[in-house]
């Protein structure tokens, strides 16, 4: 299981979540160059580990356990993969 970052994500980008995950899945960082171009933050579903963290720190409430995410969302499962997928 994984955490997955959702829609309400898209144009804010705090990177509250990334400070806290204990295992870096969560990008792009400030840090990176990606940063500047994408509209929102992706959860690497083959590093995460389900702590949970993100979730408490997420200030528009964007992130969401795979199980638990709301029907509306289900596209952003594939959406946070393929950003790992893809040459950044």
């Amino acid at each position: 299981m994984t955490h997955v970052i959702t829609e309400p994500c898209i144009g804010t980008k705090d990177t509250a979540c990334v400070a806290v995950c204990p295992v870096d899945c969560i990008h792009p960082t400030a840090e990176e160059l990606a940063f500047k171009h994408e509209d929102m933050l992706y959860i690497d579903p083959d590093i995460c580990i389900d702590c949970g963290l993100c979730v408490d720190e997420c200030p528009v409430q964007a992130i969401f356990l795979e199980d638990e995410l709301p029907e509306k969302y289900t596209k952003y499962i594939q959406i946070n993969a393929e950003y790992f997928s893809r040459d950044r």
